[in-house]
C-alpha cells in the first residue's frame, strides 16, 4: 500500500474533513457538531467520529457529570492534517473556479495553526 493510499483511507468519508475542520478551533460536543453540519444524520456523524477516533485523529472525552457530557477534540495527529486540508480547500476552490462553479462553494476558512496563534504570543 502506498502512503498516499493509507492517508486517503484514514480521511476518506463524506464528513471526516468537515468534522476535523470544526474541531481545529477546539473541542465540541456532538450536538454542536450536528448543528454545524445539518446535512448529516447523528448516526453517520457518530460513525465518522468513531472511525477517526480509531485512527487517532479525534479524542473523545466523557465528563463525569449528570447528565454526562461528551466532547470531541482533534488530537495532535488530527491537527497535523490542517495544512493538508487547507491545500485541499484551496485546490477545490481552484477547481471550481476553472469550471465556473464557484457559486456552489462555501467559504473555506482554514488558517494554518501557527499563523492563527502567532499574534497571541
Amino acid at each position: 500500500m502506498l502512503p498516499a493510499e493509507r492517508a486517503l483511507k484514514v480521511i476518506s468519508g463524506r464528513w471526516k474533513a468537515v468534522i476535523l475542520y470544526h474541531l481545529f478551533d477546539g473541542p465540541r460536543r456532538l450536538s454542536a457538531l450536528k448543528t454545524l453540519m445539518p446535512d448529516t444524520t447523528q448516526k453517520v456523524l457518530i460513525q465518522q467520529l468513531r472511525e477517526m477516533e480509531e485512527h487517532g485523529l479525534v479524542h473523545r472525552e466523557i465528563f463525569a457529570e449528570i447528565p454526562s457530557r461528551v466532547e470531541y477534540s482533534a488530537t495532535q495527529l488530527g491537527l497535523s492534517l490542517e495544512p493538508i486540508l487547507l491545500a485541499l480547500c484551496e485546490w477545490g476552490q481552484h477547481h471550481a473556479d476553472e469550471l465556473n462553479e464557484m457559486d456552489r462553494l462555501a467559504d473555506c476558512i482554514i488558517r494554518p495553526r501557527q499563523a492563527r496563534h502567532a499574534h497571541v504570543a
